[in-house]
């Protein structure tokens, strides 16, 4: 399948460039927010994708971390994070991907995330399943949040809102639960999808950064909503993703309930 064969191209191109500049020098400039970089491979990584979709499909809406939009009148939507855990690339710790998602009249059809430091290239295709390096994957097993082992991540601008991050981590972590902090939220999806964590909450992501992510969840068997428990659109900020077996509990703990 075309579609299929570019998206494996496009990431292959972006992975291409983060390892050609990992542990290299470059240049890393900020944007709005501390800490909030952009480096010269993330960009490089980007005209690296760009020109292998436009070259298939020139038509076809992008939605890109670096670039914004480049609207086009089309029902397919390429959403792209060219590096995804900048800040860990950029210090040279290898948690960090590629991750483009591809949506047809507003459906996640199609998405990869590929890290090229760990070997760990994940696909998924609405209605297929999930895989990491060609092999089927899914999600864990475990049936509570506090035998789970849980994964989130920290916006770089706090919103002071009840249950906000901190409240939450705090919460799960004097009950013992253990909870990582990555610093990529597309591997933080990809691990759930392989049942290496058994949830994942993060409150503010970007539309790059989960749509590949929450797609190849679901299609591991797991469950992807907001946080009151919807039906999870990449176009809002909050996000729940578990194995589909914690889900009720976890929306409640993070909406402030206990447990």
């Amino acid at each position: 399948m075309m579609l299929k064969h570019t998206l494996l191209k496009a990431v292959e191109a972006g992975a291409a460039e983060m390892t050609r500049f990992f542990h290299g020098e470059f240049k890393i400039s900020n944007k709005e927010g501390i800490n909030n970089l952009v480096t010269e491979a993330d960009h490089a990584a980007e005209k690296a994708i760009f020109e292998v979709i436009q070259a298939e499909f020139p038509g076809h809406f992008i939605l890109s971390e670096e670039t914004g939009e480049i609207v086009m009148d089309s029902t397919y939507k390429w959403i792209i994070d060219p590096i995804d855990g900048t800040v860990n690339f950029a210090n040279g710790i290898p948690i960090c991907c590629v991750s483009i998602g591809v949506e047809k009249d507003g459906e996640m059809v199609m998405g990869a995330v590929y890290n090229p430091f760990l070997h760990e290239f994940y696909f998924a295709q609405h209605g297929f399943g999930a895989t990491l390096n060609d092999k089927k994957i899914q999600v864990s097993a475990k049936t509570e949040v506090i035998h789970s082992c849980m994964v989130t991540g920290f916006p770089y601008t706090y919103l002071d809102t009840p249950n906000g991050p901190l409240q939450v981590f705090e919460k799960l972590i004097r009950k013992g639960v253990p909870v990582r902090r990555l610093g990529s939220a597309a591997m933080d999806l990809c691990w759930v999808a392989a049942g290496r964590f058994d949830g994942f909450y993060e409150h503010k992501l970007q539309a790059w950064d989960s749509a590949a992510g929450f797609l190849i969840v679901e299609e591991a068997g797991g469950k992807v909503t907001d946080f009151k428990g919807n039906r999870y659109s990449p176009y809002q900020p909050h996000i729940i993703a578990t194995n589909g077996k914690i889900h009720d509990e976890l929306v409640a703990i993070v909406n402030g309930g206990d447990f």
